[in-house]
């Protein structure tokens, strides 16, 4: 069933009912009868004394019509509480309704009805009499509750004066209107007919139809009313703010044009038809290549059709400018002289003779095959031995640009890959960022600290970078904001890192590892004479004869006050060495200072490191083992202690899972072979056996300090202390073999910093010696074994220990 607002006009063959409610009670026919028929609406509510147009169309809606044109005209509309169109039963309306009375019927020639009904008193269905062919109830007619005073004649004032203003501000109410609610005295008939006209949903209407007490139907209008007039307030500003936005549009489109007229009068031609031509000519003199060219001209004709106040224009600009300003086709010509480019790297960095080498191999095949692609190089070593200086060094040996990003902490993948150009202020990656910047197609790219890259849910940046660094893809490297293949097969990539552990085995695949080790005194030396002392003495304001610093005190140095891998610490030390000598000749107390060993005291403090391997290892139970950390080679004491128990193995030292296990092994080898080993102990249930490795704020880990722990136990059980000047490295096995280890060169270093004069190493290491100095080589005595009692004549020495000593201390606790 579906109904409109508007009443509709009848011919003079339709039917003729009593045109008026009034002409009906003239005949005493408006008596509402206590049964009525009910004709249930889906989205209507009419009130009293209200004149609404209703169509029918179901069968059972025609015969309930039917049978009340020929009776009184009387039925009752009540509203349905869901949307149902058919089978709509008692259960499924409101309680509250209607009693209208049929004005005028029309038939209609698709077998349907309209009719115009008028609204007459208020009533309460009390139950339903019958179901079928169409719904009967009982009603009860509910006469107004009217109270007077004060508050109720505002509150009729108060609906009345609001409703004549929403009348003047709604343009869906006719004028006409405003007679009607000034003639209306009744405060009930006002609220009902405010209700009729309001845009509120039915159900609203409803609640105001069950509203008895006029005082309370007011008040509800009244709250009904102030709503609409907010929403219409708000649609008034909408609208006044949109006309605003036109009208400022149309002025400035006024004006642009007038503006275009005046220079075309004046000669100087379309501002944006020169940026059009302007950009046309760099995308010629670019030299793009043919899917970029192909690309730039869609773009280029995209803007040419877009006015410039477009939000797009400026995006679809701002991606022309970079594609044009990118090097596609310009390079900077190498210089393939090898000794000019041998010079250059002697001039700047001394030894590294393998990266040295590899350069010059890179320039020889580069002079005789022209197109040959870019290596991937990757740094690796302990910080301060020249990693990133040295790409510098190659960019200048080779006559190329130089761009260097550093990728520590960088999360995004977005970093390399650029960003996509929906996204507000979106630009490239830093891979072509810096290519733009260098302003060659060709430069030496350095990526420092590839092992500090992170990785969380905005992307992986290190997968980002396989297409980078791979020469079998990045011909073709995508950028997300481009989306147009650059080829990065020219470029020089250089990566660099203190350990390799973190990187991605994918990535370290596909670049070519050259390890740049730790420096020996002797080369720290040699480093701080060429190097670090005449670049402190040029930042400091000092001249050569200003300051001279004795090879006995750079030995002190860094022996004692720098122990490290690096440089960084020797060239602060230095610095701080030039600051005092600058202190002195500025206050004019001295024109040069020569600074010897017994000066350091007084300049720098007191020593830092100590060589403490004689103290340590002077009692039994202490062992010296190599380790191998990011920052270059260490020495580590491991000590052993015996304590009456119950066989329990105790280790600390903030030892790893590896580690740990390494000292479990020790142990169970050194209970196998007791009696070849000559202890003094035999039940070993008796004791408690504690390995602790110093420095427990550290973390350790790895097996390499095996032998070391299972040394420590014999040298405790056995009474014998190590030799002093002994060190050894290697992974022990439960039958006693000395397996091999990594990072030989820098433990080797390590010892000699440390003034170890012996070290013992697994036999297979013995090949890994060809990385160390021959001079060091030269002043250490190595041993290379397989098992371990072939270790222990070189870590004892002929130290014998004293029999029956545990068994004594035992017997002593007891």
């Amino acid at each position: 069933m579906g109904n409109k607002d508007k009443p509709f006009s009848l011919t003079s063959e339709d039917k003729k009912i009593p045109a008026t409610p009034e002409d009906l009670l003239a005949q005493g026919e408006l008596e509402i009868p206590p049964e009525l028929p009910v004709l249930p609406v889906l989205d209507t509510v009419v009130f009293p004394q209200m004149v609404t147009a209703l169509g029918v169309s179901t069968e059972k809606e025609l015969k309930l019509l039917d049978h009340v044109l020929t009776g009184k005209r009387l039925l009752a509309l009540a509203l349905q509480k869901i949307d149902k169109e058919k089978d709509v039963g008692s259960e499924d309306l409101y309680e509250y309704a209607t009693a209208v009375v049929v004005l005028q019927m029309l038939r209609m020639p698709d077998n349907t009805a309209r009719m115009l009904v008028q609204g007459t008193t208020r009533l309460k269905i009390s139950e339903f009499t019958q179901e079928k062919p169409y719904l009967v109830a009982r009603v009860q007619t509910l006469e107004d509750e009217l109270e007077t005073g004060m508050e109720m004649e505002a509150l009729t004032r108060s609906a009345s004066d609001q409703f004549l203003k929403m009348i003047s501000m709604a343009s869906n109410l006719p004028e006409e209107l405003k007679v009607a609610v000034m003639n209306i005295e009744h405060p009930g008939r006002l609220a009902d007919m405010i209700a009729s006209h309001l845009a509120i949903n039915v159900h609203e209407k409803e609640e105001i139809l069950e509203t008895i007490n006029v005082k309370s139907r007011l008040q509800k209008v009244n709250t009904f009313i102030n709503r609409e007039m907010e929403v219409l307030e708000m649609a008034k500003k909408i609208q006044g703010q949109v006309k605003s936005e036109v009208d400022k549009g149309q002025r400035e489109y006024y004006l642009r044009q007038q503006l275009k007229a005046i220079q075309e009068e004046l000669g100087e031609g379309d501002e944006r038809t020169m940026e059009i031509n302007e950009l046309k000519k760099k995308i010629e003199e670019a030299k793009l290549p043919p899917e970029a060219q192909k690309e730039a001209e869609r773009e280029l004709s995209r803007l040419e059709k877009m006015p410039p106040q477009a939000a797009e224009y400026t995006v679809s600009r701002t991606y022309l400018d970079w594609l044009v300003a990118l090097p596609w086709s310009v390079s900077t010509t190498d210089n393939l002289d090898i000794n000019a480019a041998q010079k250059v790297l002697d001039e700047d960095h001394y030894n590294l003779k393998k990266v040295k080498e590899r350069i010059l191999e890179y320039l020889a095949v580069r002079k005789l095959k022209k197109d040959m692609k870019g290596p991937i190089l990757c740094f690796v070593g302990p910080p301060g031995t020249g990693k990133t200086s040295l790409g510098k060094s190659i960019a200048r040996a080779l006559g190329r640009k130089f761009v260097r990003i550093s990728l520590g902490g960088v999360r995004d993948e977005a970093e390399i890959r650029g960003h996509r150009r929906t996204y507000i202020g979106a630009l490239p990656g830093r891979i072509l960022q810096y290519i733009r910047k260098a302003e060659s197609n060709n430069p030496v790219f350095m990526m420092d600290e590839i092992d500090k890259l992170g990785m969380d849910f905005r992307g992986d940046p290190a997968s980002a970078l396989l297409e980078v660094l791979d020469p079998e893809q990045n011909f073709a490297f995508s950028d997300h904001y481009l989306e147009v293949p650059f080829d990065l097969t020219k470029v020089m990539f250089i990566t660099t890192a203190n350990f390799l552990d973190p990187v991605p085995p994918a990535l370290k695949d596909r670049m070519e590892v050259l390890e740049l080790l730790g420096y020996t005194e002797e080369e720290k030396i040699s480093i701080a004479r060429q190097f670090l002392i005449p670049k402190q003495i040029e930042e400091h304001g000092l001249s050569e004869k200003s300051i001279t610093i004795d090879d006995d005190a750079l030995k002190v140095i860094i022996g004692t006050y720098t122990r490290e891998a690096g440089l960084r610490n020797l060239e602060r030390t230095i610095a701080t060495l030039c600051r005092k000598v600058a202190k002195e000749v500025a206050a004019g107390k001295a024109k040069s200072m020569t600074i010897k060993a017994d000066d350091l005291g007084k300049l720098l403090g007191p020593p830092i490191y100590f060589q403490e391997i004689a103290e340590r290892t002077a009692e039994p139970g202490v062992a010296t083992g190599l380790a191998w950390t990011p920052t270059g080679g260490d020495i580590l004491f491991i000590e052993s202690t015996d304590m009456p128990g119950s066989g329990k193995l105790i280790l600390t030292g903030y030892l790893g899972e590896v580690m740990k296990e390494s000292a479990e092994a020790a142990m169970s080898y050194v209970r196998s072979e007791a009696d070849e080993l000559g202890t003094s102990v035999k039940d070993f249930t008796k004791y408690d056996f504690h390995i602790h490795v110093p420095a427990g704020a550290i973390p350790k880990d790895g097996p390499s300090a095996g032998v070391t722990m299972a040394v420590s136990l014999i040298s405790l059980l056995t009474e014998r202390p190590v030799l002093p000047d002994v060190a050894m490295t290697g992974e022990i096995t439960l039958r006693g073999k000395v397996l091999p280890v990594g990072g030989i060169k820098e433990k080797v270093l390590a010892a000699k910093r440390a003034g170890i004069s012996t070290i013992v190493l697994p036999k297979r290491n013995e090949k890994d010696l060809v990385d160390v100095p021959e001079h060091i080589k030269a002043e250490i005595n190595f041993h290379f074994v397989e098992k371990v009692d072939e270790m222990l004549p070189v870590v004892f020495g002929s130290v014998k220990g004293r029999e029956g000593k545990l068994e004594e201390k035992l017997a002593k606790t007891a």
